[in-house]
Protein backbone atom coordinates (compact mmCIF):
# COMPACT_ATOMS: atom_id res chain seq x y z
CA UNK A 1 0.00 0.00 0.00
CA UNK A 2 1.41 3.36 -0.77
CA UNK A 3 0.01 6.54 1.36
CA UNK A 4 0.14 10.43 0.00
CA UNK A 5 0.47 12.05 3.35
CA UNK A 6 0.64 15.73 4.70
CA UNK A 7 1.38 16.94 8.30
CA UNK A 8 -1.89 18.00 10.01
CA UNK A 9 -4.54 16.91 7.30
CA UNK A 10 -6.61 13.59 7.51
CA UNK A 11 -4.17 11.74 6.35
CA UNK A 12 -3.27 11.28 9.74
CA UNK A 13 -5.88 9.45 10.25
CA UNK A 14 -4.69 6.55 8.04
CA UNK A 15 -1.15 6.40 8.83
CA UNK A 16 -2.35 6.62 12.19
CA UNK A 17 -4.37 3.33 11.41
CA UNK A 18 -1.59 1.77 9.60
CA UNK A 19 0.42 2.40 12.20
CA UNK A 20 -1.99 0.70 14.80
CA UNK A 21 -2.58 -2.24 12.52
CA UNK A 22 1.21 -2.68 12.09
CA UNK A 23 0.53 -2.87 8.51
CA UNK A 24 3.98 -2.35 5.68
CA UNK A 25 3.22 0.56 3.45
CA UNK A 26 4.91 3.46 1.27
CA UNK A 27 4.62 6.97 2.25
CA UNK A 28 4.79 9.59 -0.53
CA UNK A 29 4.62 13.15 1.67
CA UNK A 30 3.76 16.86 0.96
CA UNK A 31 3.89 19.61 2.17
CA UNK A 32 0.37 21.27 3.42
CA UNK A 33 -0.85 23.75 -0.08
CA UNK A 34 2.58 22.53 -1.59
CA UNK A 35 1.84 23.38 -5.43
CA UNK A 36 2.67 20.13 -6.49
CA UNK A 37 -0.52 19.29 -4.94
CA UNK A 38 -1.67 21.24 -7.52
CA UNK A 39 0.14 20.11 -10.28
CA UNK A 40 -2.01 17.74 -13.31
CA UNK A 41 0.40 14.63 -12.95
CA UNK A 42 -1.07 14.62 -9.29
CA UNK A 43 -4.80 15.71 -10.14
CA UNK A 44 -4.39 12.26 -11.83
CA UNK A 45 -4.45 10.69 -8.51
CA UNK A 46 -6.44 13.07 -6.73
CA UNK A 47 -8.93 15.45 -8.65
CA UNK A 48 -9.02 17.90 -5.78
CA UNK A 49 -5.47 17.86 -5.38
CA UNK A 50 -5.25 17.32 -1.66
CA UNK A 51 -4.23 14.32 0.65
CA UNK A 52 -5.33 11.46 1.66
CA UNK A 53 -4.77 9.09 -1.39
CA UNK A 54 -4.16 5.41 -0.43
CA UNK A 55 -3.29 3.21 -3.71
CA UNK A 56 -3.56 -0.81 -2.51
CA UNK A 57 -2.83 -2.15 -6.70
CA UNK A 58 -5.09 -1.77 -8.55
CA UNK A 59 -7.40 0.26 -5.65
CA UNK A 60 -7.31 4.00 -5.65
CA UNK A 61 -9.01 5.74 -2.82
CA UNK A 62 -9.15 9.59 -1.64
CA UNK A 63 -11.79 9.83 1.17
CA UNK A 64 -10.06 9.10 4.51
CA UNK A 65 -13.25 7.52 6.16
CA UNK A 66 -13.55 5.41 3.11
CA UNK A 67 -10.06 4.76 3.37
CA UNK A 68 -10.31 3.74 7.20
CA UNK A 69 -13.52 1.52 6.18
CA UNK A 70 -11.52 0.08 3.27
CA UNK A 71 -8.40 -1.45 5.37
CA UNK A 72 -10.12 -2.55 7.78
CA UNK A 73 -12.41 -4.69 5.89
CA UNK A 74 -9.40 -6.25 3.72
CA UNK A 75 -6.71 -6.20 6.75
CA UNK A 76 -8.14 -5.42 9.92
CA UNK A 77 -8.99 -9.12 11.17
CA UNK A 78 -11.91 -7.59 13.35
CA UNK A 79 -9.20 -5.36 14.85
CA UNK A 80 -10.54 -2.06 16.02
CA UNK A 81 -14.16 -2.22 15.68
CA UNK A 82 -16.93 -3.92 17.44
CA UNK A 83 -18.71 -7.09 16.75
CA UNK A 84 -21.73 -6.38 14.57
CA UNK A 85 -25.11 -6.14 15.96
CA UNK A 86 -23.74 -5.13 19.94
CA UNK A 87 -24.59 -1.63 21.39
CA UNK A 88 -20.69 -0.74 20.90
CA UNK A 89 -20.97 -1.68 17.45
CA UNK A 90 -24.21 1.42 17.25
CA UNK A 91 -21.70 3.98 18.58
CA UNK A 92 -18.95 2.90 16.86
CA UNK A 93 -20.91 3.80 13.78
CA UNK A 94 -22.21 7.33 14.94
CA UNK A 95 -18.85 8.41 16.21
CA UNK A 96 -17.06 6.86 13.47
CA UNK A 97 -18.75 9.32 11.19
CA UNK A 98 -19.92 12.40 13.85
CA UNK A 99 -16.42 13.53 12.94
CA UNK A 100 -17.41 14.53 8.98
CA UNK A 101 -20.49 15.34 9.50
CA UNK A 102 -20.41 17.41 12.04
CA UNK A 103 -17.04 18.45 13.21
CA UNK A 104 -14.90 18.93 10.33
CA UNK A 105 -17.44 21.21 8.88
CA UNK A 106 -16.43 24.54 11.27
CA UNK A 107 -12.43 23.38 11.35
CA UNK A 108 -12.49 23.50 7.49
CA UNK A 109 -13.85 26.79 7.82
CA UNK A 110 -11.43 27.89 10.89
CA UNK A 111 -8.32 26.62 8.58
CA UNK A 112 -8.97 28.54 5.81
CA UNK A 113 -10.07 31.78 7.75
CA UNK A 114 -7.18 31.60 9.81
CA UNK A 115 -4.34 29.71 8.81
CA UNK A 116 -4.66 29.83 4.61
CA UNK A 117 -5.92 33.18 4.02
CA UNK A 118 -3.77 35.99 4.00
CA UNK A 119 -5.39 38.15 6.95
CA UNK A 120 -6.80 41.00 4.71
CA UNK A 121 -8.73 38.35 3.29
CA UNK A 122 -10.27 36.59 6.66
CA UNK A 123 -13.71 37.49 7.63
CA UNK A 124 -13.98 37.83 11.44
CA UNK A 125 -17.64 36.84 11.32
CA UNK A 126 -17.11 33.59 9.36
CA UNK A 127 -14.48 32.91 12.36
CA UNK A 128 -16.85 33.83 15.00
CA UNK A 129 -19.65 31.63 13.79
CA UNK A 130 -17.27 28.40 12.91
CA UNK A 131 -15.65 28.62 16.88
CA UNK A 132 -19.16 28.39 17.81
CA UNK A 133 -20.19 25.97 16.14
CA UNK A 134 -17.34 23.54 16.37
CA UNK A 135 -17.75 24.17 20.33
CA UNK A 136 -21.12 22.85 20.36
CA UNK A 137 -20.05 19.53 18.26
CA UNK A 138 -17.31 19.42 20.53
CA UNK A 139 -19.71 19.47 23.94
CA UNK A 140 -21.60 16.63 22.46
CA UNK A 141 -18.42 14.61 22.63
CA UNK A 142 -17.43 15.93 25.75
CA UNK A 143 -20.73 14.81 27.37
CA UNK A 144 -20.32 11.17 25.53
CA UNK A 145 -16.82 11.10 26.96
CA UNK A 146 -18.25 11.37 30.51
CA UNK A 147 -16.72 7.94 32.52
CA UNK A 148 -15.66 6.58 29.29
CA UNK A 149 -12.19 5.80 28.31
CA UNK A 150 -13.05 5.97 24.56
CA UNK A 151 -15.98 6.67 22.24
CA UNK A 152 -17.03 2.71 21.61
CA UNK A 153 -16.06 0.48 24.15
CA UNK A 154 -12.43 -0.24 23.63
CA UNK A 155 -10.10 2.16 21.20
CA UNK A 156 -11.67 1.65 17.68
CA UNK A 157 -11.23 3.28 14.68
CA UNK A 158 -13.78 5.67 15.51
CA UNK A 159 -11.25 7.40 18.16
CA UNK A 160 -8.93 7.42 15.15
CA UNK A 161 -11.68 9.34 13.26
CA UNK A 162 -13.31 11.48 15.89
CA UNK A 163 -10.43 11.38 17.90
CA UNK A 164 -8.02 12.82 15.33
CA UNK A 165 -10.64 15.81 15.14
CA UNK A 166 -10.75 16.15 18.68
CA UNK A 167 -6.93 16.94 18.99
CA UNK A 168 -6.99 19.06 16.04
CA UNK A 169 -9.50 21.54 17.55
CA UNK A 170 -7.25 21.74 20.15
CA UNK A 171 -4.01 21.65 19.47
CA UNK A 172 -3.70 22.90 15.52
CA UNK A 173 -6.78 25.57 16.32
CA UNK A 174 -6.34 26.75 19.90
CA UNK A 175 -9.94 25.90 20.71
CA UNK A 176 -10.21 26.59 25.05
CA UNK A 177 -10.68 22.99 26.38
CA UNK A 178 -10.97 24.07 30.14
CA UNK A 179 -14.76 23.49 30.28
CA UNK A 180 -14.24 20.19 28.59
CA UNK A 181 -11.96 18.23 31.29
CA UNK A 182 -13.43 14.47 29.76
CA UNK A 183 -12.57 15.88 26.10
CA UNK A 184 -9.00 17.30 27.73
CA UNK A 185 -8.14 13.88 29.28
CA UNK A 186 -9.12 12.01 25.60
CA UNK A 187 -7.05 14.19 23.68
CA UNK A 188 -3.91 13.58 26.03
CA UNK A 189 -5.04 9.64 26.26
CA UNK A 190 -4.94 9.25 22.15
CA UNK A 191 -1.99 11.55 21.91
CA UNK A 192 -0.07 9.18 24.38
CA UNK A 193 -0.38 6.22 21.43
CA UNK A 194 2.80 5.52 20.00
CA UNK A 195 1.14 5.05 16.95
CA UNK A 196 -0.42 8.39 16.46
CA UNK A 197 2.72 9.70 17.33
CA UNK A 198 4.69 8.16 14.65
CA UNK A 199 1.46 9.02 12.35
CA UNK A 200 2.10 13.13 12.87
CA UNK A 201 5.03 13.04 12.21
CA UNK A 202 6.43 11.18 9.54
Amino acid sequence: MKLYYAQNTRAVRVAWLLEELALDYEIEKFELGSPEMRAPEYRKIHPMGRVPVLEDGEIRLFESGAIVQYILALYGNGRLQPDVGTQEFAAYLQWFHYCEGMIMPPINTLVVETILLPPERRTEVNVKRATKLLNQMLTTVEQQMEGCAYLAGDFTAADIMTGHSVTVSRDMLGMDFSDKPNLNAYADRLLARPALQKARNL
